[in-house]
């Protein structure tokens, strides 16, 4: 008797789990189904900087197709079905005052490297045509995003020339304050406030920035400049890589009532998979990220949510999206969660897609409008490291400053020596 019961229930077991499984496949075959027919744009992979720290972007002695010491190689894009990324050309703030922007240049040039070793799966990407162009060359088309505005050097020409070479957003601050704007170590109160958000100058960078055509990404920054920028911004902004603050109270991400200002200003916030940042703990699994997007798209709506799994960039990530290759469970799960058709082709990438157009239109609006030519203030940039060329009154005070940095070291080395 005995024997016929467990035998009874190991076959209710069993059509059970062929249930389960059936309903999974069904939802990412859909999901499958889904991508092919709108582009999963990411916006922040952090593969070049893992170029850089494991190979000096020796980029001749790698193989994207073998490399398995990072969460993206081509055939986890390939598994993955990624449409689109967002290269980040980042470089660490310890650069800044020194050699930031020549590291930066060089994170472009592994990004453009990239793309012409490997054409049979990279094509570079500038403009929402381009990544529809690509899409429809199923090659995943390349974009390039420079993380930290320490990158430019407090420099327009220098946002400029990055715009040129193929740059599409800037991530205004990193882990750091810049000479014009605050990071968002400052809202947990380790870092004080330099300018209360942006200063004058970070304003002129926003104004800059709209005139390019370059989206301004406020992942990393303070909640003070992401208020001021939605307040002076003409295009959508968007959040390369930031997840809900009322899921996870972590000051990385983004609380409910700039949510809801994102959605009046038409732009997009790209949901974090850092463990971190999804539960404010070590762990974390395919479903918490799920819910996620399931709270912005009730404080805001699925038209601002996007994907921003931050890959190659965290050390932590959740159960079910360990590499590139997860990610079509996690839409399968969105679908399994009630989200309709239109709603997660607008979460993949027409969101994203929409964004860029409305920042290439405020572009176009702005052509008559001449490049802003008026430079930061020397004092707000001085230090060793910095010439003053071009400032025509601060020759004597960078002299002084020289003169009084000596004086300063001549001074400790005197001490040193009486303590002898």
């Amino acid at each position: 008797m005995l024997s016929k019961l467990i035998s009874a229930v190991c076959s209710v077991l069993w059509v059970f789990s062929c249930a389960v499984t059936a309903a999974q496949d069904q939802h990412l075959t859909k999901a499958l189904k889904l991508m092919s027919e709108t582009p999963l744009i990411d916006g922040h992979n952090d593969l070049p900087w893992q170029l850089r720290k494991q190979f000096n972007n020796e980029l001749n002695k790698v193989d994207l197709n073998t490399l398995n010491t990072t969460h993206t190689n081509i055939p986890k894009i390939k598994e993955g079905h990624l449409g689109a990324q967002f290269w980040s050309a980042y470089v660490p703030c310890d650069t800044q005052y020194k050699d930031a922007v020549r590291q930066t240049l060089e994170q472009i040039d592994v990004v453009h490297r990239m793309c012409q070793k490997y054409p049979e799966t990279f094509m570079f990407a500038a403009s929402s045509q381009d990544i529809m162009t690509a899409f429809k060359a199923k090659k995943t088309a390349s974009l390039i995003g420079v993380e930290g505005g320490h990158s430019i050097d407090s420099s327009l020409g220098t946002l400029r020339n990055m715009y040129h070479l193929g740059v599409r957003y800037l991530t205004l601050t990193h882990s750091c304050n810049t000479p014009w704007a605050d990071n968002w170590l400052v809202d947990t109160g380790s870092e004080p406030s330099q300018h209360n958000g942006l200063s004058p100058f970070g304003k002129q960078v926003i104004a800059e920035m709209n005139r390019l055509g370059m989206l301004i990404d406020l992942a990393h920054v303070t909640v003070d400049v992401m208020n001021q920028v939605l307040d002076i911004s003409q295009a959508p902004v968007i959040f390369s890589h930031s997840s809900a603050y009322s899921v996870c109270p972590h000051k990385r991400n983004v609380p409910n009532e700039v949510l809801k200002r994102v959605k009046e200003t038409r732009g997009i916030v790209m949901v974090n998979f850092y463990n971190d940042y999804v539960t404010c703990k070590h762990t974390a699994n395919l479903s918490d990220v799920a819910a996620h997007f399931d709270h912005i798209k009730t404080v805001a709506g699925a038209d601002i949510i996007g994907f921003g799994g931050d890959y190659d960039g965290v050390t932590r990530l959740p159960e079910g999206l360990e590499d590139v290759s997860k990610v079509p469970k996690l839409v399968a799960e969105l679908l399994r969660r009630g989200w309709t058709d239109d709603e997660v082709k607008a979460a993949l990438g027409n969101n994203l897609i929409r964004v860029l157009k409305e920042a290439e239109e405020v572009r176009d609006k702005m052509a008559a409008t001449r490049p802003d030519d008026v430079p930061i203030p020397y004092d707000a940039v001085q230090n060793p490291c910095r010439t003053s060329h071009g400032y025509p009154n601060a020759g004597v005070a960078h002299s002084l400053s020289t003169l009084g940095l000596l004086l300063t070291l001549a001074l400790q080395a005197l001490i040193a020596l009486a303590a002898l």
